[in-house]
C-alpha cells in the first residue's frame, strides 16, 4: 500500500485568495483518498498586518486554520504545519526578482515564532536560518510568469509540478533546473478554488506523520512525484520517481 501526501494547499482564513475553510479543505482531501496533507498558506506582511505589532499574535493568527483542520480531522487525515513565505524584499524589488513564493517545510511554527519579522529578511539570510531550525526551503513555481528563478544555492529545492489549472507554472522547465542542479524536487495541487484539482503531492511506501519524517523524506528522495490534472495534460507529465540529491 502506498500513502498520498499533498505539499501544497491553502485555506481562506489566511489565505484569502482561497475559497475554502480548513474544514472544506480536509474533506475534499479526505474524499480524494490522502493520508496527509502540508497546509501552506500564505504568509506575508500584508496578510499579517492586521493583527499589530505583537509577532505571537500574528503567528498565534497563521497557525490557527492548521490547529482547526488538525482538530476537525480527528486522525482521518495526519496535518503538517507548512508555509508559503513572500518576502518583502520580492515586493520592493519586483521588476529584478519577481514575485517569488517559498515553501517551508519542518518545525514551520517553531521557526516563525522565534524569528520575528522573517519576511522581511533578504533571500540571501533565508536558507541558512532555516536550517538552523531544520526547515527546507522549496522554491514554489519557480518558471511561473512574473516569478524569477533564483540560484540553487539559495534553496533546498523547487517545485517541479504545479497542478494549478490556470497558472502555467512551466513544470518541464522546472523538472529539467532540478534534475540539472540535483536539487530536491517537490509536487503540489496549490489548492485555492473549486476547480482547483487534487492532483499533486507525494506517494510513499509508510504515511508522513511527522514534519521531521517529512523532511527526512524530501532529503532522501524515496517518493514518488504525483502528477495529474490539467496542468499535466498540458505539460505532458505524469506521475514520475524523485531523484535523489
Amino acid at each position: 500500500m502506498q500513502y498520498k501526501t499533498e505539499l501544497h494547499a491553502h485555506t481562506s482564513e489566511v489565505s484569502t485568495c482561497a475559497d475554502f475553510t480548513a474544514p472544506e479543505v480536509a474533506e475534499r482531501y479526505i474524499a480524494a483518498g490522502y493520508t496527509t496533507l502540508v497546509l501552506t498558506n500564505h504568509f506575508t506582511s500584508k496578510i499579517i498586518k492586521p493583527m499589530g505589532a505583537d509577532w505571537e499574535r500574528k503567528i498565534d493568527y497563521f497557525v490557527a486554520p492548521y490547529r482547526h483542520m488538525k482538530e476537525y480531522a480527528k486522525g482521518r487525515l495526519n496535518v503538517l504545519l507548512g508555509c508559503e513565505l513572500f518576502l518583502d524584499e520580492s515586493a520592493e524589488e519586483y521588476l529584478r526578482l519577481g514575485r517569488n513564493e517559498y515553501l517551508l517545510y519542518g518545525p514551520v511554527e517553531e521557526f516563525l515564532r522565534a524569528n520575528p519579522d522573517l519576511q522581511q529578511r533578504k533571500l540571501k539570510e533565508l536558507l541558512p536560518l532555516a536550517h538552523e531550525w531544520g526547515v527546507l526551503v522549496i522554491q514554489a513555481h519557480p518558471f511561473r510568469s512574473g516569478t524569477q528563478i533564483v540560484n540553487p544555492d539559495r534553496v533546498d529545492g523547487y517545485e517541479v509540478f504545479n497542478a494549478h489549472p490556470k497558472q502555467d507554472a512551466r513544470n518541464h522547465q522546472a523538472l529539467a533546473w532540478a534534475r540539472l542542479h540535483g536539487k530536491i524536487m517537490t509536487s503540489g495541487s496549490d489548492f485555492h478554488h473549486p476547480y482547483s484539482p487534487e492532483a499533486g503531492g507525494i506517494l510513499t511506501d509508510a504515511p508522513v506523520t511527522d514534519s521531521v519524517q517529512l523532511t527526512d523524506l524530501l532529503r532522501s528522495g524515496n517518493y514518488t512525484l504525483l502528477c495529474g490534472g490539467p496542468a499535466a495534460e498540458r505539460d505532458g507529465m505524469s506521475d514520475m520517481p524523485a531523484t535523489q540529491k
